[in-house]
């Protein structure tokens, strides 16, 4: 069974050895989550299972999403994710998934965020380009630079690094190790950073290149 939960970013501490060494940890609150809809080859084309995070008010539900919330039993999530599987089986419609259920400690981890807007930034900030001179009268100090060649291609290429919206983007960090699982108080600590801001949405699977 492939390893996943949603969850949301606590912030970083760190915990220590044994040794007295110290680990630098974020902490995610993740789950629990539960199941609104299982799909399978033979129905769907392709195996999956669509989860959710976070109980909100009905008022907050339109009639679709709260059409499907009904259909599965659960209370309306603020949050929905379909995780593809090879498998879907042994999971059921309605039922809730504990992280304890789902990660150990030791596991290897691949965490997805939405990673922290930074606004509009120049090159410099942005694609870390080297700047002009500071000093000898020059007026050329953290500009683009050149845009290419004159007559041919007499155009500017795609992927031309150049100032633009910094940041707010589909972020995965890959291969974090699993420090501590709380399973009472749904808690998992990650060595490391992961994407996003405090409080933003996760998605943690388990790792594909562990």
């Amino acid at each position: 069974m492939k390893k996943f939960i949603l969850g949301k970013k606590i912030g970083m501490t760190q915990v220590f050895t044994e040794e007295g060494l110290s680990i630098p940890v974020t902490a995610v609150q993740a789950g629990p989550v539960s199941i609104l809809q299982v799909k399978t080859d033979e129905q769907d084309g392709y195996c999956a299972v669509k989860v959710g995070y976070e109980d909100i008010k009905e008022s907050k539900a339109n009639k679709p999403m709260k059409g499907s919330f009904d259909k599965a039993g659960v209370a309306p999530k603020r949050y929905q994710k379909e995780i593809r599987l090879e498998d879907a089986e042994g999971f059921e419609v309605g039922k809730d998934i504990n992280v304890g259920e789902m990660f150990s400690e030791g596991d290897v981890v691949d965490i997805t965020g939405i990673s922290k807007g930074k606004g509009f930034a120049g090159t410099v900030k942005r694609h870390g380009t080297s700047r002009g001179p500071e000093t000898h009268g020059s007026h050329y100090h953290r500009a683009p630079g050149s845009m290419g060649a004159a007559t041919d291609p007499g155009r500017v290429f795609k992927g031309k690094k150049l100032p633009g919206h910094m940041g707010s983007e589909k972020v995965t960090i890959q291969n974090l190790v699993v420090v501590k699982v709380y399973e009472d108080k749904n808690i998992l600590l990650v060595k490391g950073a992961v994407p996003g801001p405090k409080g933003g949405f996760l998605v943690i699977k388990e790792a594909v290149k562990a």
